[in-house]
């Protein structure tokens, strides 16, 4: 049974320090051309709903489920995802995250490490994670990629409430990103950002924007000419600003602006130009993104 929890924000108040501790581990394996979730295990408050098969049996769509409603300080989060041989596996979130307020010295944090065998392929695209003020968050994503395997996903964060008015003004947000491929670096990114500190507001920073986000594809390198079109996938007319870069065996999107939505709609846009190309098949939007 699992133990049930106090509203998260009187936690946080309180300055509860026991924490939820919720683990996932989800290893996928291809059988008679099925690409079946072969072993689970999660413990509170992560869970993984049923999976799902909307573009037939040879890609599997999972949905992660966070039961607690939100992250207070001292919790943590650890998910080992491993895709075997010719895998093809879609995982998102059953909804946004939120990461609620809490003491300097109670800080919440999610680890997440991925494993892809070759010739598999893993698309991570959770929902956008919400920042309140005074929350201290740490994430860490880590990507081994085989020879052969490709890696999509983004990351999408909303600094403070912002359609209440609440900006981050106190609090610590660390985040860092690493691709590895035979045991060599393909990119590692770092970001942290201080509530109430210049960068907020610094063009070279958020530029007094509350939301940010990247999408990174790994193990794909796209031509010029589709670089070219994915920058014009941005409306001209839409507030905030993106940029397109290549990388090492792979390409990474940047965005910065006032809308989640936008950087989703923006990001999914980029996938359903990109992934006919890099998995030989058109995107299928999962039904529990926000339309």
């Amino acid at each position: 049974m699992v133990q049930s929890l106090s509203d998260p924000a009187e936690q946080a108040e309180r300055g509860d320090r026991s924490g939820w501790q919720g683990l996932a581990r989800l290893h996928y394996r291809v059988e008679a051309g099925k690409c079946l979730l072969a072993e689970t295990y999660t413990r509170a408050p992560l869970r993984v709903q049923r999976p799902l098969y909307p573009e037939g049996e040879g890609l599997c769509h999972s949905v992660l489920v966070h039961t607690a409603g939100g992250l207070v300080g001292g919790d943590s989060l650890d998910i080992e995802i491993g895709v075997a041989a010719r895998g093809q596996v879609l995982i998102t979130t059953a909804a946004a995250s939120k990461v609620y307020g809490s003491r300097p010295d109670a800080t919440a944090s999610q680890r997440v490490e991925i494993t892809l065998a070759p010739h598999s392929c893993l698309e991570w695209m959770p929902q956008e994670t919400i920042v309140f003020n005074n929350a201290h968050y740490h994430q860490a994503l880590r990507v081994n990629l085989a020879p052969g395997a490709i890696w999509a996903g983004w990351e999408i964060t909303r600094f403070g409430r912002s359609a209440r008015g609440e900006t981050f003004q106190r609090g610590q947000w660390r985040s860092r990103l690493d691709l590895w491929q035979n045991d060599q670096p393909l990119w590692l990114d770092r970001q942290h950002l201080a509530g109430g500190s210049p960068p907020l507001h610094s063009p070279n920073g958020l530029a007094g924007h509350p939301v940010i986000g990247s999408f990174v594809l790994a193990g794909y390198t796209p031509d010029p000419d589709q670089i070219t079109a994915l920058r014009q996938l941005w409306p001209t007319d839409q507030p905030g600003a993106i940029g397109v870069t290549r990388l090492q065996r792979g390409l990474l999107c940047r965005y910065r602006g006032p809308s989640s939505q936008a950087a989703r709609r923006w990001f999914v846009a980029v996938w359903e130009h990109l992934r006919p190309s890099y998995l030989g098949r058109p995107a299928v939007v999962s039904r529990v993104w926000p339309r």
